[in-house]
């Protein structure tokens, strides 16, 4: 068990003042991207609706350009990931710390720690420093040796040199206590219910597709999401009928799986499709929802599915049992997946739905998961004063 002491802070009474945020470790808003994207721009829309200052850090080539979005400044800063890859995620990171030490900000927002935790001994020192910690990046098999080396040590600068941490799964908060006997606040992402389902929107015709004839599997293609494990089961069922949202020409793995699979009458490749609404109406249409992601913390994508009342199909482990308790079928092989899915009533767990959709009222709504973080805020400004 690895220690890492964290600096004392001393307790005073609690302030309702304004706070100066600023949100880094994202490509910016409005979200183009992913989960952190979509945190972002929630969570600074909603604080500065509450007279707060709220500023996100954002790429300089964002398709959104303007300064301000619904009250949230924008501060674009030079990102040249575009021209070098990966290593260009560094220097944005850099750029916008090194901006950040001018600005006088209460707290520094940090949402992940990849890339910016290199340069963490850069934050400017009179700022609160509160790093979303993410899943365990380290672990994802679509990183070689030394990479994996890189991010168990990002890990733990992000660890060593935050003020605050979160963990968005109580699975990272154990982990964190376990591992650094540091500890953080469980803050999950958000979700919301949807109740717009309309059967006959456009994008069932595209994809030639009845609604609540299909299962349906939203990720990205990595091996950790189990995409070549769900294939297997269905091409073995073959009277289910799969459809597969993702790139699937992005990547080496994803290629594969096409050619593999890409046959089989009963699997559909939609390939990547990022429009929201027809996401959301795909996954309430859907008879099972299958979630095979088995690293990281609570998973957006996961949330929007219980959100949207439909029996979800889940990978076993840790992270997702801690989101979704006893209220999904789980799996850990495809044998497994094969035999949830010979069960012709497999879709019928009303029950399950409904205890899904109160998770997202009640535990993962954005007003709530602002309220939290408000309240942290602003009792840890108190206590450094």
């Amino acid at each position: 068990m690895e220690t890492i002491s964290k600096p004392m802070l001393k307790s005073s009474a609690r302030t309702t003042r304004r706070m100066r945020i600023a949100i880094l470790g994202t490509r910016g808003i409005p979200n183009q991207y992913g989960g952190f994207e979509q945190f972002a721009e929630k969570f600074a829309i909603s604080m500065a609706g509450r007279g707060h200052q709220v500023f996100v850090y954002s790429s300089h080539n964002h398709p959104y350009s303007g300064s301000e979005l619904q009250q949230v400044r924008l501060i674009h800063c030079f990102d040249p990931e575009y021209r070098m890859g990966t290593a260009g995620q560094f220097i944005y990171d850099l750029n916008c710390i090194l901006d950040s030490r001018k600005r006088g900000f209460d707290i520094i927002l940090q949402l992940g720690y990849t890339s910016s935790t290199v340069w963490s001994w850069l934050m400017p020192g009179g700022s609160l420093v509160v790093t979303n910690m993410d899943g365990l990046e380290w672990k994802r098999t679509k990183y070689g040796r030394m990479t994996r080396w890189f991010l168990r040590h990002a890990e733990k600068w992000g660890a060593r040199y935050s003020n605050y941490l979160i963990a968005d799964s109580k699975a990272i908060k154990d982990y964190l206590w376990d591992k650094y006997q540091i500890s953080s606040l469980f803050v999950p992402y958000g979700a919301e219910v949807f109740e717009a389902a309309d059967s006959g929107h456009p994008v069932f015709g595209r994809l030639g597709i009845v609604p609540g004839s299909y299962d349906l599997l939203i990720a990205r293609f990595e091996p950790e999401n189990n995409i070549a494990l769900a294939l297997q089961a269905y091409r073995s069922n073959g009277k289910r009928k799969l459809v597969l949202v993702g790139n699937h020409e992005h990547t080496r793995f994803g290629k594969r799986c096409s050619e593999q699979y890409g046959k089989c009458g009963n699997i559909i490749f939609a390939g990547p499709i990022y429009n929201s609404e027809d996401l959301q109406q795909l996954r309430c249409h859907a008879a099972l929802y299958i979630h095979g992601h088995s690293v990281g913390g609570t998973n957006p994508s996961l949330l929007e599915a219980m959100g949207c009342g439909v029996t979800i199909c889940a990978h076993d482990n840790v992270f997702n049992r801690s989101t979704l308790c006893a209220n999904a079928h789980y799996f850990n092989t495809a044998g497994d997946l094969e035999q949830i899915l010979a069960d012709d009533t497999a879709a019928d767990k009303s029950c399950w739905r409904e205890e899904n959709l109160k998770k997202v009222r009640e535990c993962y709504n954005w007003e709530t998961i602002t309220d939290k973080l408000e309240q942290s805020f602003q009792e840890w400004i108190s206590m450094s004063n």
